[in-house]
């Protein structure tokens, strides 16, 4: 495990997106983020573009917390399914590690609300930056 205000600070778009950390290591990311009208479409249902960055961003944390010292990550794909609207509550974005490879990693996120209902799932392919 890591510290998981060190991991906030060090991506300041993702203290502006308002997430929180529970959980952070090279296996397993797990982070919340409130529903909140400033996220949000019309009708009150959180914007596509949020659950996606949320998304990206806790897959990111899983990338580089498993790459060797000094390296650093960046999204080269990303494919995300969106399955329900997220009108309320807080949502859960649980990234795991699918593969670590030399030059690349690849995480799932999946997007869960309140209730466990999956809002969306989202796998990314992140290079490794070797020397940055």
């Amino acid at each position: 495990m890591t510290d998981t205000d060190a991991l906030l600070d060090a991506m300041p778009f993702a203290r502006l997106l308002g997430m929180t950390v529970d959980e952070a290591s090279a296996e397993r990311v797990v982070a919340r983020l409130e529903h909140r009208p400033d996220l949000c479409t019309t009708g009150g249902l959180m914007h596509g573009g949020a659950l996606m960055t949320f998304a990206d961003t806790t897959g990111a944390l899983c990338a580089y917390l498993g790459l060797p010292e000094g390296a650093g990550t960046a999204t080269t794909s990303s494919h995300t399914s969106l399955f329900r609207a997220a009108r309320a509550g807080t949502l859960t974005a649980t990234t795991r590690a699918l593969h670590r490879g030399r030059t690349s990693v690849v995480v799932q996120t999946d997007v869960t609300d309140d209730e466990g209902r999956p809002i969306s799932q989202t796998t990314q392919t992140q290079a490794v930056l070797i020397g940055r």
